[in-house]
């Protein structure tokens, strides 16, 4: 007993347990004080600058944002759909792909995975990227907000193919013996079994689709089509601006909430994503390290 427990409390744990709280602070703090700091007024912030214990609060940042007739609450909705949809979408066809690439019965996946590499080296660039998209039809509409990045990143494919590789031939050929097709083998067999390597490329969709901007900027002239994180970049944009105008022109009775509205949409972006990773963190870990080592 008495070893166990100096085990348990030794010199090297108490030291190793000293740096992973002093590093959970580090992350911890800064994110606490952007949320105290959405809250605080602008005057409070401009005197005292950022403090964990403002003695005036405002929620002036947050009313300007979700006030009556915003965009704000639509451009949420629609990164909400586009994220959801898109995740789902390019998690399917990831998989799909990497069931065909890790299926030895397919001839040429050897050829097919360089011809997927290739992407990942070269880049066609901005004006080819455009063209295409203008052909297709993807202007001023949602499928201008889901379809360019619904294309499956050659570095997700190659972690889930790692990963269905490992899955024993057994399954696949006693499956295929009970009259089960491909389809069917993938979507009842592989896709369970991977739901860890799955969960984990999601994660990386998911952020990719909330976290887009530049879609919108390119293909997307409708103010009511702006998703979420485009929109506050122009608020964002206009009150900075609005400022100054007011610091040039030496009016000063109404202080736009310049930095306070900076750290609310900061909360507001990274809100559903911190809310959805501790539910998807297990998987994370696990499919990444074992969609890499997998041969």
């Amino acid at each position: 007993m008495n070893n166990s427990v100096y085990r348990k409390y030794s010199l090297a744990n108490v030291i190793i347990g000293f740096f992973l709280m002093m590093f959970t602070l580090a992350c911890l703090l800064p994110m606490i004080l952007m949320l105290i700091v959405s809250f605080t007024d602008e005057n409070e912030i401009i005197r005292n600058g950022y403090s964990f214990f403002p003695s005036r609060l405002s929620l002036y940042a947050y009313t300007l944002m979700f006030q009556k007739g915003s965009s704000v609450i639509t451009g949420y909705v629609i990164s909400i759909f586009i994220t959801v949809a898109g995740t789902i979408c390019a998690v399917l066809i990831t998989g799909c792909a990497a069931y065909a690439l890790a299926n030895k019965n397919v001839r040429y996946r050897g050829a097919l995975g360089l011809f997927f590499f290739i992407p990942m080296v070269f880049n066609a660039g901005i004006v080819p990227w455009y063209l295409i998209c203008t052909r297709w039809g993807l202007r001023n509409n949602l499928w201008a907000l889901l379809i360019p990045n619904l294309l499956f990143s050659p570095f997700n494919l190659f972690l889930v193919r790692n990963f269905m590789s490992g899955v024993p031939d057994s399954l696949r050929e006693s499956a295929t013996i009970d009259g089960a097709n491909d389809a069917l083998i993938a979507l009842r067999i592989y896709f369970p079994l991977s739901v860890p390597v799955l969960a984990t490329v999601g994660l990386f969709y998911g952020l990719g689709y909330w976290n887009d901007w530049w879609n919108a900027i390119m293909l997307i002239d409708t103010k009511s089509l702006y998703p979420v994180q485009y929109l506050l970049l122009q608020l964002k944009s206009q009150i900075s601006m609005l400022r100054d105008l007011q610091y040039i022109a030496g009016a000063i009775s109404i202080t736009p909430p310049s930095e306070s509205l900076k750290m609310a949409t900061a909360v507001i972006t990274i809100g559903p994503i911190v809310l959805l990773y501790p539910f998807l963190q297990r998987y994370y870990v696990k499919g990444l390290v074992v969609g890499s080592v997998k041969e």
